[in-house]
């Protein structure tokens, strides 16, 4: 099992970080509704490694045959790997490729209420989000949780919904 969550989760991992690697020039310009879209489009992309993880480890390793448990759990460890690869380099683009990013989200996050005709108490509440944000952003281990917490669940969903499809008895 090792060898599969470690070959899928890593080329997963490599998936998201091309892709995130992708948006910088969107982030530098402002252009955060071209960065959000390719963002999530990566995360898709790279969790759907998940299901030919779970499909190798059935055909390779579990002579065709695997459950929904053993499944759902390669899965989840490819989702671990490729996510904890992808916490690591956006720790790196964030503090060190693109090191104005929290203001830039910040100012994005305000600007995107108030084109939406926003009232000013709804605009200075979105200005206050965008702080604690930030703040949460600029600590490197809440930065890491942040991250996990936005990508992790998409993986964790493609895990079990793969499980279910490649489950063989």
């Amino acid at each position: 099992m090792k060898k599969t969550v470690l070959t899928f989760g890593l080329i997963s991992g490599a998936l998201a970080i091309l892709t995130m690697l992708a948006t910088i020039p969107f982030i530098r310009t402002m252009e955060h509704g071209k960065a959000d879209v390719l963002g999530y489009t990566s995360m898709v992309l790279s969790a759907l490694l998940v299901f030919f993880g779970i499909r190798s480890f059935r055909e390779n390793t579990g002579a065709g045959r695997i459950s929904f448990g053993r499944g759902l759990a390669v899965g989840a460890l490819i989702t671990l790997v490729s996510w904890a690869c992808f916490a690591a380099a956006f720790q790196i683009v964030y503090f060190k490729a693109v090191p104005d990013f929290g203001d830039k989200f910040s100012a994005c996050m305000v600007e995107r209420v108030r084109a939406s005709g926003g009232s000013q108490e709804k605009i200075d509440e979105a200005a206050g989000r965008a702080r604690t944000f930030k703040g949460l952003w600029d600590n490197p281990l809440t930065n890491a949780a942040l991250t996990f917490a936005t990508s992790v669940p998409i993986g964790l969903a493609v895990s079990a919904i793969s499980a279910a499809i490649l489950r063989k008895r």
